[in-house]
């Protein structure tokens, strides 16, 4: 059994948190059953520690002739029975869609409230749209919608995002829309929590719709495009496993959710595309994406399946365990939050 966090911020943090995942899998799954093939996300659950110090559950999707890869998590990770440790819990909802149709963009969404032992306490709202082929409607849209709904934090949300998720060694940025709001607290939860909620709400249905819109517009995809998604979903897999930090900590934490944390991951990659940025990355992160490439099977397009999601996971942690400094080389906001610091006792 999956034992919940006590303190009553992680409790209304979690209802939160479940309430955008359950609205989000029923948005995606009546896209499944109006224009796919009526196969709607299924639910898997995983533990940490036997659920003593709480787990997640994650939506997956089921629907191929819509989606690549689709994976809405949620997790609350705590630790009531251990003063030691410095983290008291960390709850959070993180979603990628990756559609099948390279005309129709990716989402990645993340929601999270941390609560530290001393009292302190942060909320992290991401949001960023990545698109295999740019189409200005969608960015227009997506822009416009965190604009709105972001009001006065637009700014920040939009500097911070746009540094977080570029890729200094390919010069260009994961997508074409990001924000990211770190350390966000106002010092009145109720306020905060509304707007994280909201923030979520328009997320979800602004992608929503632009994936209904793109979906019925392009009902067919050339060869061509389809070469453009699968070296972008190169470029994403690169950006995940070596710049993104969340992804990092999550993996150096523990391993008893390597499947979820790899639900980013697209599925299938250009590996002959991947070799080839080997030698633009500096030490040692050269290693680290040759070690990526040699647990990868050898055919191209290269599959990513679940055997082949451990190895990688395993990979990271192998290779931060050696090169600690090398993670000082991660993706940031304005500022770095010590995540596998804080579960240590």
């Amino acid at each position: 059994m999956r034992i919940p966090a006590q303190n009553p911020q992680a409790i209304e943090a979690l209802s939160l948190v479940e309430e955008l995942q359950a609205y989000f899998a029923s948005k995606l799954n009546n896209v499944s059953a109006t224009i796919g093939s009526n196969l709607p996300f299924v639910e898997v659950e995983w533990m940490r520690d036997a659920g003593r110090h709480g787990g997640g559950t994650r939506y997956e999707a089921r629907d191929t002739a819509l989606f690549n890869r689709g994976s809405i998590n949620v997790s609350q990770v705590h630790y009531d029975d251990n003063p030691n440790k410095q983290l008291g819990s960390a709850t959070a909802i993180s979603t990628i869609i990756h559609p099948l149709n390279p005309n129709v963009p990716s989402m990645h969404m993340h929601i999270s409230w941390t609560q530290m032992r001393d009292g302190s306490a942060y909320w992290r709202i991401m949001a960023d749209l990545n698109p295999a082929l740019k189409n200005e409607d969608d960015k227009n849209a997506f822009d416009t919608m965190l604009k709105s709904s972001s009001g006065s934090y637009y700014e920040e949300g939009i500097l911070q995002g746009n540094k977080y998720f570029d890729i200094p060694v390919l010069k260009r940025s994961r997508g074409v829309s990001h924000f990211y709001l770190e350390n966000f607290n106002t010092g009145d939860f109720e306020k905060d929590y509304a707007f994280a909620k909201d923030m979520g709400e328009k997320i979800i249905d602004a992608y929503t719709e632009i994936i209904t819109q793109a979906i019925n517009n392009n009902h067919n995809s050339t060869e061509e495009e389809k070469a453009e998604q699968l070296a972008y979903h190169t470029l994403y897999l690169f950006q995940v496993l070596t710049l993104d930090r969340g992804t990092t900590s999550g993996l150096l934490v523990h391993d008893q959710n390597d499947i979820g944390i790899m639900g980013s991951i697209p599925s299938h990659i250009n590996r002959n595309l991947l070799t080839s940025w080997v030698t633009k990355m500096p030490k040692p992160q050269d290693a680290l994406v040759l070690a990526l490439l040699d647990a990868m099977p050898k055919t191209n397009p290269t599959p990513i399946e679940i055997d082949t999601k451990k190895k990688l996971a395993q990979v990271v942690r192998t290779h931060y365990a050696k090169h600690k400094e090398a993670l000082s080389m991660q993706a940031s906001g304005g500022i770095i939050p010590p995540t596998v610091k804080n579960h240590k006792d």
